[in-house]
């Protein structure tokens, strides 16, 4: 599962990530750095488009989004080309979701301890996702996206039985390309990412709460 992730670079430095120069410019509100993205908030999104906000929550086109008490934040990947749900999005509705650091918790006793994984560089990545567009009851187009998740490489196996997939550079632009439907080749694309290139630390329990969203969420801290 991938519940929580971190986007804190600043908007030039995206942009040049993922070739979209200015596209973060015209937001509204302004484009912030987040420490701690949380379900249901609108998010950074890559498509064939410039960078477009995209609510995180995937809520499919023919559920009227009042009744979507389930809004789908993940997708494994082991099984998304045969659930309907997931299919034909695999085929035509990709995105790409950036990022510089996502959490996982692990189950000390009583508590949760959350951990922070980024690539040992602190570079940005991209999530594999799927989009999708819905009406709202009054009418209002809603565009969602879910993140793909695989097993856990050897850093992340001793946290969580799951990763999100992080894309390599050069597959990006065959993840972006509508016209582009090879399964085989797609599904190839959504498996661990190495672990030698990244990294894992312990940080603050502030990051558990939602309404917290600031540096102090993503600060290494030492071990008890």
């Amino acid at each position: 599962m991938c519940g929580r992730f971190r986007l804190a670079r600043k908007k030039e430095i995206i942009e040049a990530a993922f070739d979209v120069e200015g596209a973060l410019d015209d937001w509204a509100p302004p484009y912030v750095p987040r420490y701690n993205v949380a379900p249901g908030q609108e998010i950074v999104t890559v498509r064939q488009d410039p960078a477009q906000p995209v609510r995180r929550g995937l809520i499919p086109s023919w559920m009227n989004e009042s009744l979507s008490g389930f809004k789908m934040i993940n997708a494994r990947s082991e099984t998304v080309a045969a659930k309907p749900s997931f299919s034909e999005l695999l085929r035509s509705r990709r995105c790409l979701i950036p990022a510089d650091g996502f959490y996982e918790w692990k189950g000390a006793g009583k508590e949760k301890l959350p951990f922070c994984f980024t690539l040992a560089d602190e570079s940005v990545f991209a999530l594999a996702g799927l989009w999708e567009q819905s009406k709202s009851p009054q009418g209002q187009v809603i565009e969602s996206c879910t993140i793909l998740t695989t097993t856990p490489n050897e850093l992340t196996r001793d946290v969580h039985d799951r990763m999100p997939v992080i894309l390599p550079r050069d597959t990006y632009g065959m993840w972006l390309d509508p016209g582009y439907t090879q399964l085989p080749e797609l599904l190839s694309l959504l498996k661990p990412y190495p672990a030698e290139v990244m990294r894992c630390y312990r940080v603050s329990q502030r990051v558990n709460q939602v309404k917290n969203d600031d540096a102090e969420c993503a600060a290494e801290i030492e071990a008890a």
